[in-house]
């Protein structure tokens, strides 16, 4: 154990199947489940940039190992990678600000140690985490962060809490009690909890706290990235959705995706780009199909891209 600016850090070191050496490294040394990030180095140890990843709920960053060769093909290419759970826990909402405030520190702390200033800065995530990448890239542009990234992505992450309580309601309302994923009643309830209300009574608090809001004619959040590289990834497979859960388009981050890309295109910013892709979606580690999936995000294609930016 050591001190570091009075942060506590307990560092453990392995090597994961394909090479690249690994820390992991707690903040508080009396918590091993929350604050900790894991750093995947390049494979010669020389830094060119750096890349945040966040995992969706629940999940840990060894899912994130398991389920993209993201950190691979980052390594293979000088991007150390990090990829942490917030103060907040696995079960972090994304756009709130404990979790931001977390995500920021961790931030320069990684910054610090690994003497990261002016390289290039990239962030992304898949689910819950892309929304929370998206979002810090606007706010580090509202707020004048000292460290803004280069390029933003996220894959199959809702973005437009408004659009979501409204889609989610109508699941219920469409559907047998008995038949309803749990996940959309907890949705539900965590919305209205994080918003303080529901957009009838509190919509200031869903255009503040949402990526994207496709009903905030004004534009506030989005017109942080119109000079911002920005890659909206998502799968989406409606007739699957229809049929393994009964979900429509309505209940589809693809509505989000394309309406915040297209606004954005419209503002002005070259470098919004929307992928959609077919039958990529597959989760391990029984390779089982879901659209919502890591794997819709081709690793070295994305690496690519943020490289050229």
């Amino acid at each position: 154990m050591k001190k570091i600016n009075t942060i506590l850090l307990v560092l453990f070191v392995s090597i994961v199947s394909y090479g690249q050496r690994i820390e992991t490294v707690y903040l508080n040394a009396n918590d091993s489940t929350t604050n900790m990030y894991v750093a995947v180095f390049p494979e010669n140890d020389i830094v060119k940039s750096y890349m945040i990843l966040l995992d969706a709920f629940i999940n840990s960053p060894k899912d994130v190992l398991l389920q993209t060769d993201l950190p691979k093909y980052a390594s293979q290419n000088g991007i150390l990678t990090i990829i942490p759970i917030l103060k907040t826990g696995s079960s972090f909402f994304g756009s709130d600000s404990p979790s931001h405030q977390s995500l920021k520190e961790i931030i320069e702390v990684v910054v610090s140690k690994y003497q990261l200033k002016d390289k290039d800065f990239f962030i992304g995530g898949f689910s819950i985490g892309g929304t929370c990448a998206v979002k810090y890239a606007e706010l580090s542009i509202q707020n004048n962060y000292a460290i803004k990234p280069k390029a933003v992505f996220a894959i199959a992450s809702p973005l437009d809490w408004e659009r979501y309580y409204n889609a989610a309601q109508r699941v219920v309302r469409l559907s047998n009690p008995d038949k309803i994923n749990q996940e959309v009643f907890y949705m539900i309830e965590r919305i209205e909890k994080e918003m303080k209300g529901t957009p009838k009574t509190a919509i200031e608090n869903f255009y503040t706290n949402s990526p994207y809001s496709f009903s905030d004619t004004t534009q506030t959040a989005i017109k942080n990235l119109i000079k911002t590289p920005i890659m909206l990834i998502c799968e989406p497979d409606i007739q699957w959705g229809l049929k393994e859960r009964g979900y429509d388009i309505s209940y589809n981050n693809i509505t989000d995706h394309s309406a915040m890309i297209n606004e954005l295109q419209r503002l002005g910013n070259t470098n919004a780009v929307l992928v959609t892709t077919t039958d990529k979606g597959y989760r391990q580690p029984n390779n089982i199909k879901h659209p919502i999936s890591w794997s819709i995000a081709d690793p070295e294609q994305l690496i690519k891209w943020l490289q050229s930016q």
